[in-house]
Protein backbone atom coordinates (compact mmCIF):
# COMPACT_ATOMS: atom_id res chain seq x y z
CA UNK A 1 0.00 0.00 0.00
CA UNK A 2 1.41 3.54 -0.58
CA UNK A 3 -0.30 6.64 0.02
CA UNK A 4 -0.50 10.50 0.14
CA UNK A 5 0.32 12.31 3.00
CA UNK A 6 -0.91 16.11 2.25
CA UNK A 7 0.46 18.60 4.67
CA UNK A 8 2.94 16.25 6.10
CA UNK A 9 5.99 18.75 6.63
CA UNK A 10 3.54 19.96 9.50
CA UNK A 11 2.82 19.62 13.36
CA UNK A 12 0.59 17.22 13.06
CA UNK A 13 1.76 15.61 9.22
CA UNK A 14 5.06 14.71 10.35
CA UNK A 15 3.96 13.03 13.32
CA UNK A 16 1.61 10.86 11.03
CA UNK A 17 4.47 10.12 8.41
CA UNK A 18 6.54 9.37 11.09
CA UNK A 19 4.49 6.71 12.71
CA UNK A 20 3.16 5.41 9.02
CA UNK A 21 6.86 5.34 8.47
CA UNK A 22 7.48 2.64 11.46
CA UNK A 23 4.69 0.78 9.36
CA UNK A 24 6.73 0.33 6.68
CA UNK A 25 4.23 2.52 4.50
CA UNK A 26 5.10 3.99 1.27
CA UNK A 27 4.56 7.37 1.28
CA UNK A 28 4.66 10.84 -0.96
CA UNK A 29 4.57 13.62 1.14
CA UNK A 30 3.38 17.01 -0.48
CA UNK A 31 3.58 20.38 1.19
CA UNK A 32 4.28 23.55 -0.39
CA UNK A 33 6.57 24.52 3.10
CA UNK A 34 4.67 27.80 3.52
CA UNK A 35 3.72 26.24 7.46
CA UNK A 36 5.60 23.06 7.29
CA UNK A 37 9.37 22.75 7.67
CA UNK A 38 11.78 20.94 5.76
CA UNK A 39 14.24 20.60 9.11
CA UNK A 40 10.98 18.63 10.68
CA UNK A 41 11.83 15.89 7.99
CA UNK A 42 15.45 15.14 8.77
CA UNK A 43 14.73 12.62 10.89
CA UNK A 44 13.70 10.48 8.04
CA UNK A 45 16.30 10.93 5.60
CA UNK A 46 17.97 8.12 3.58
CA UNK A 47 14.28 6.36 3.83
CA UNK A 48 13.18 4.23 0.72
CA UNK A 49 9.69 4.22 1.18
CA UNK A 50 9.28 8.02 1.50
CA UNK A 51 9.21 10.49 -1.24
CA UNK A 52 9.16 14.38 -0.55
CA UNK A 53 7.31 16.67 -2.78
CA UNK A 54 7.22 20.21 -2.54
CA UNK A 55 4.14 21.76 -5.00
CA UNK A 56 1.25 23.96 -4.15
CA UNK A 57 -1.84 21.96 -3.57
CA UNK A 58 -4.04 25.12 -3.86
CA UNK A 59 -2.68 24.96 -7.69
CA UNK A 60 -3.92 22.36 -10.14
CA UNK A 61 -1.10 23.14 -12.21
CA UNK A 62 0.75 21.75 -9.54
CA UNK A 63 -0.97 19.26 -7.95
CA UNK A 64 -2.26 17.17 -11.16
CA UNK A 65 1.01 16.46 -12.83
CA UNK A 66 2.59 15.41 -9.35
CA UNK A 67 0.06 13.36 -8.85
CA UNK A 68 -0.50 11.70 -12.25
CA UNK A 69 3.44 10.54 -12.31
CA UNK A 70 2.97 9.23 -8.32
CA UNK A 71 -0.10 7.16 -9.75
CA UNK A 72 1.88 5.91 -13.33
CA UNK A 73 4.77 5.04 -11.53
CA UNK A 74 2.95 3.27 -8.37
CA UNK A 75 -0.48 1.15 -9.05
CA UNK A 76 -0.69 0.04 -5.42
CA UNK A 77 -1.40 4.38 -4.31
CA UNK A 78 -5.09 3.69 -2.97
CA UNK A 79 -4.87 6.79 -0.04
CA UNK A 80 -5.07 10.57 0.60
CA UNK A 81 -4.71 12.28 3.93
CA UNK A 82 -5.23 15.35 3.89
CA UNK A 83 -3.40 17.31 6.51
CA UNK A 84 -3.00 20.57 4.64
CA UNK A 85 -4.16 23.55 5.74
CA UNK A 86 -3.48 27.38 6.99
CA UNK A 87 -3.04 26.81 10.77
CA UNK A 88 -2.68 30.67 11.81
CA UNK A 89 -6.44 31.33 12.21
CA UNK A 90 -6.09 35.12 13.39
CA UNK A 91 -3.88 35.43 9.93
CA UNK A 92 -7.46 34.03 7.89
CA UNK A 93 -9.48 37.01 10.09
CA UNK A 94 -7.24 39.64 8.59
CA UNK A 95 -6.91 37.84 4.97
CA UNK A 96 -10.01 35.50 4.49
CA UNK A 97 -8.26 34.55 1.07
CA UNK A 98 -5.72 32.54 3.23
CA UNK A 99 -8.01 29.98 3.99
CA UNK A 100 -9.91 30.17 1.01
CA UNK A 101 -6.77 28.99 -0.99
CA UNK A 102 -5.06 26.96 1.78
CA UNK A 103 -7.71 25.53 3.42
CA UNK A 104 -10.46 25.02 0.93
CA UNK A 105 -8.91 24.98 -2.44
CA UNK A 106 -6.39 22.48 -1.31
CA UNK A 107 -9.39 20.19 -0.26
CA UNK A 108 -11.29 21.33 -3.29
CA UNK A 109 -8.00 19.91 -5.70
CA UNK A 110 -7.13 16.67 -3.96
CA UNK A 111 -10.82 15.37 -4.46
CA UNK A 112 -10.71 16.18 -7.88
CA UNK A 113 -7.52 14.77 -8.14
CA UNK A 114 -8.35 11.37 -6.41
CA UNK A 115 -11.63 11.05 -9.06
CA UNK A 116 -9.24 12.05 -11.84
CA UNK A 117 -6.90 9.46 -10.58
CA UNK A 118 -8.93 6.86 -9.10
CA UNK A 119 -7.68 7.36 -5.68
CA UNK A 120 -10.66 5.54 -3.65
CA UNK A 121 -9.92 6.15 0.52
CA UNK A 122 -9.77 10.23 1.45
CA UNK A 123 -9.07 11.19 5.56
CA UNK A 124 -9.49 14.66 5.99
CA UNK A 125 -8.47 16.40 9.36
CA UNK A 126 -11.37 18.80 9.97
CA UNK A 127 -11.27 21.19 13.18
CA UNK A 128 -13.83 21.53 15.81
CA UNK A 129 -13.93 25.32 14.63
CA UNK A 130 -16.70 23.76 11.97
CA UNK A 131 -19.08 24.13 15.48
CA UNK A 132 -18.99 27.16 16.11
CA UNK A 133 -19.23 28.72 20.03
CA UNK A 134 -21.74 25.96 21.99
CA UNK A 135 -21.33 27.95 25.37
CA UNK A 136 -20.79 25.53 28.13
CA UNK A 137 -22.35 22.47 25.49
CA UNK A 138 -20.39 18.76 25.04
CA UNK A 139 -19.75 18.64 22.07
CA UNK A 140 -20.91 15.88 19.95
CA UNK A 141 -21.04 14.88 16.30
CA UNK A 142 -24.79 15.53 15.81
CA UNK A 143 -24.94 18.98 17.27
CA UNK A 144 -26.18 21.67 15.32
CA UNK A 145 -26.75 24.01 13.38
CA UNK A 146 -22.40 24.21 12.39
CA UNK A 147 -21.81 27.90 12.39
CA UNK A 148 -18.70 28.67 12.69
CA UNK A 149 -16.90 32.23 13.93
CA UNK A 150 -13.57 31.95 11.82
CA UNK A 151 -12.69 31.80 8.19
CA UNK A 152 -10.67 28.99 9.09
CA UNK A 153 -13.42 26.96 10.47
CA UNK A 154 -15.91 27.96 7.28
CA UNK A 155 -13.49 26.83 5.15
CA UNK A 156 -12.84 23.31 7.06
CA UNK A 157 -16.57 23.19 7.31
CA UNK A 158 -16.98 23.82 3.73
CA UNK A 159 -14.23 21.27 2.81
CA UNK A 160 -16.43 18.42 4.81
CA UNK A 161 -19.09 19.06 2.33
CA UNK A 162 -16.98 18.51 -0.52
CA UNK A 163 -15.68 15.53 0.81
CA UNK A 164 -19.24 14.02 1.23
CA UNK A 165 -19.93 15.10 -2.28
CA UNK A 166 -16.60 12.95 -3.65
CA UNK A 167 -17.89 10.29 -1.19
CA UNK A 168 -21.21 10.07 -2.80
CA UNK A 169 -20.11 10.14 -6.39
CA UNK A 170 -16.62 8.15 -6.49
CA UNK A 171 -14.61 7.64 -2.89
CA UNK A 172 -15.30 3.79 -1.36
CA UNK A 173 -14.06 5.64 2.18
CA UNK A 174 -14.32 8.48 3.80
CA UNK A 175 -13.01 9.66 7.51
CA UNK A 176 -13.16 13.66 8.88
CA UNK A 177 -11.44 13.87 11.62
CA UNK A 178 -12.58 17.07 13.88
CA UNK A 179 -9.41 18.11 16.10
CA UNK A 180 -9.06 19.78 19.11
CA UNK A 181 -6.56 22.08 20.47
CA UNK A 182 -3.57 19.59 19.54
CA UNK A 183 -0.17 19.36 21.30
CA UNK A 184 3.19 18.38 21.29
CA UNK A 185 5.84 18.57 19.22
CA UNK A 186 7.62 19.99 16.92
CA UNK A 187 5.86 22.96 18.00
CA UNK A 188 4.44 25.24 15.00
CA UNK A 189 1.65 27.75 16.81
CA UNK A 190 -0.43 27.36 19.82
CA UNK A 191 -1.05 28.74 23.42
CA UNK A 192 2.49 26.83 24.79
CA UNK A 193 4.77 28.14 22.22
CA UNK A 194 3.38 31.53 22.31
CA UNK A 195 3.71 31.35 26.36
CA UNK A 196 7.25 29.89 26.13
CA UNK A 197 8.35 33.04 23.44
CA UNK A 198 6.96 35.50 25.53
CA UNK A 199 8.84 34.37 28.50
CA UNK A 200 12.35 34.12 26.33
CA UNK A 201 11.92 37.45 25.29
CA UNK A 202 10.69 38.67 28.60
CA UNK A 203 11.69 36.64 31.60
CA UNK A 204 9.76 38.65 34.36
CA UNK A 205 6.17 39.25 32.42
CA UNK A 206 3.35 36.99 30.60
CA UNK A 207 0.84 38.58 28.76
CA UNK A 208 -2.30 36.32 28.04
CA UNK A 209 -4.86 37.06 25.41
CA UNK A 210 -8.02 37.21 27.08
CA UNK A 211 -8.87 36.98 30.66
CA UNK A 212 -8.07 33.24 31.09
CA UNK A 213 -10.88 31.75 31.50
CA UNK A 214 -10.67 30.19 28.24
CA UNK A 215 -11.55 26.57 28.87
CA UNK A 216 -10.61 23.85 26.26
CA UNK A 217 -9.54 20.53 25.41
CA UNK A 218 -6.12 19.43 24.51
CA UNK A 219 -5.64 16.40 22.85
CA UNK A 220 -1.70 15.24 22.73
CA UNK A 221 -0.66 14.97 18.75
CA UNK A 222 0.67 10.92 20.02
CA UNK A 223 -2.78 10.21 20.59
CA UNK A 224 -3.85 11.68 17.67
CA UNK A 225 -2.32 10.22 15.51
CA UNK A 226 -2.86 6.94 16.87
CA UNK A 227 -6.69 7.47 16.64
CA UNK A 228 -5.92 8.60 12.97
CA UNK A 229 -4.85 5.61 12.00
CA UNK A 230 -6.99 3.21 14.21
CA UNK A 231 -10.06 4.25 12.81
CA UNK A 232 -8.83 4.52 9.39
CA UNK A 233 -8.81 0.54 9.66
CA UNK A 234 -11.90 0.67 11.11
CA UNK A 235 -14.71 -1.44 9.38
CA UNK A 236 -17.69 1.54 9.72
CA UNK A 237 -20.10 -0.29 7.81
CA UNK A 238 -22.58 0.70 5.37
CA UNK A 239 -24.21 4.13 5.53
CA UNK A 240 -22.36 4.97 8.35
CA UNK A 241 -21.58 8.98 9.23
CA UNK A 242 -17.59 8.87 8.52
CA UNK A 243 -17.24 11.80 10.86
CA UNK A 244 -15.30 11.27 14.29
CA UNK A 245 -14.63 13.78 17.35
CA UNK A 246 -10.92 13.14 18.32
CA UNK A 247 -10.42 14.72 22.02
CA UNK A 248 -9.06 14.10 25.66
CA UNK A 249 -11.78 12.05 27.68
CA UNK A 250 -12.07 14.66 30.20
CA UNK A 251 -13.55 18.47 30.52
CA UNK A 252 -10.73 20.70 29.62
CA UNK A 253 -8.67 22.95 30.87
CA UNK A 254 -8.17 26.93 31.43
CA UNK A 255 -5.87 28.89 29.92
CA UNK A 256 -4.66 30.53 32.90
CA UNK A 257 -3.86 27.25 34.13
CA UNK A 258 -1.81 26.29 31.34
CA UNK A 259 0.01 29.87 31.77
CA UNK A 260 0.43 28.76 35.41
CA UNK A 261 2.35 25.29 34.21
CA UNK A 262 4.58 27.31 32.00
CA UNK A 263 5.60 30.13 34.28
CA UNK A 264 6.33 27.42 36.81
CA UNK A 265 8.88 25.18 34.10
CA UNK A 266 10.11 28.43 32.35
CA UNK A 267 10.41 31.58 34.45
CA UNK A 268 8.94 31.22 38.14
CA UNK A 269 9.11 35.02 39.15
CA UNK A 270 7.22 36.21 36.31
CA UNK A 271 4.17 37.94 36.74
CA UNK A 272 1.15 36.74 34.19
CA UNK A 273 -1.29 39.27 33.01
CA UNK A 274 -4.30 38.76 31.79
CA UNK A 275 -6.57 40.72 29.31
CA UNK A 276 -10.28 41.77 29.94
CA UNK A 277 -11.77 39.75 26.95
CA UNK A 278 -13.45 36.41 27.19
CA UNK A 279 -11.30 35.09 24.60
CA UNK A 280 -7.87 35.56 22.92
CA UNK A 281 -8.78 36.78 19.29
CA UNK A 282 -11.17 37.33 16.83
CA UNK A 283 -12.53 33.93 15.72
CA UNK A 284 -11.51 32.37 19.23
CA UNK A 285 -14.16 30.02 21.05
CA UNK A 286 -13.72 30.72 25.05
CA UNK A 287 -15.25 27.28 26.06
CA UNK A 288 -15.19 24.10 24.78
CA UNK A 289 -15.28 20.06 25.55
CA UNK A 290 -16.07 17.60 23.32
CA UNK A 291 -17.92 13.56 23.39
CA UNK A 292 -15.64 11.44 22.10
CA UNK A 293 -18.17 8.14 22.41
CA UNK A 294 -18.43 7.58 19.23
CA UNK A 295 -14.71 6.79 18.43
CA UNK A 296 -14.53 5.18 21.80
CA UNK A 297 -17.12 2.64 20.32
CA UNK A 298 -15.01 1.73 18.06
CA UNK A 299 -12.08 0.96 20.56
CA UNK A 300 -10.06 3.93 20.50
CA UNK A 301 -9.67 5.78 23.79
CA UNK A 302 -6.23 8.13 24.51
CA UNK A 303 -4.00 7.85 26.69
CA UNK A 304 -3.83 11.44 28.23
CA UNK A 305 -6.57 13.73 29.14
CA UNK A 306 -5.51 17.48 28.69
CA UNK A 307 -4.14 18.39 31.93
CA UNK A 308 -1.55 15.40 31.48
CA UNK A 309 -1.21 16.24 27.14
CA UNK A 310 -0.41 20.08 28.23
CA UNK A 311 1.89 18.94 30.80
CA UNK A 312 3.72 16.30 28.45
CA UNK A 313 3.86 18.95 25.92
CA UNK A 314 5.62 21.74 27.97
CA UNK A 315 8.31 19.35 28.90
CA UNK A 316 8.92 18.27 25.28
CA UNK A 317 8.58 21.75 23.54
CA UNK A 318 11.78 22.87 26.16
CA UNK A 319 13.31 20.07 25.62
CA UNK A 320 12.65 20.87 21.74
CA UNK A 321 13.86 23.92 22.17
CA UNK A 322 16.80 23.32 24.29
CA UNK A 323 15.44 25.96 26.66
CA UNK A 324 16.76 26.54 30.26
CA UNK A 325 14.63 27.78 32.92
CA UNK A 326 15.21 31.11 34.43
CA UNK A 327 15.43 31.25 38.23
Amino acid sequence: MSIIVAGGAGFIGVNLVKELLEKKTSIYLLDNFSNGNQLFLDRFKNLDYLEVIECDLSKTDQIFPVIEKIRCLDKSLDQIWHLAANSDIPSGVSSPEIDLRDTFMTTFNLLEAARKYSIKDFFFASSSAVYGDHGNKIIDENIGPLMPISNYGAMKLASEAQCFAAYESFLDKLIIFRFPNVVGTPPTHGVIIDFINKLRENPYKLEVLGDGNQQKSYLHVKDLVNGMIYLSKANLGENFNPIFNLGPDDNSVKVSWIAEKVVFKISPKAEIIYGCEDRGWLGDVPKFSYNTKKAQKFGWKPKMNSEEAINLAIDEIIKYLNYKNIQ
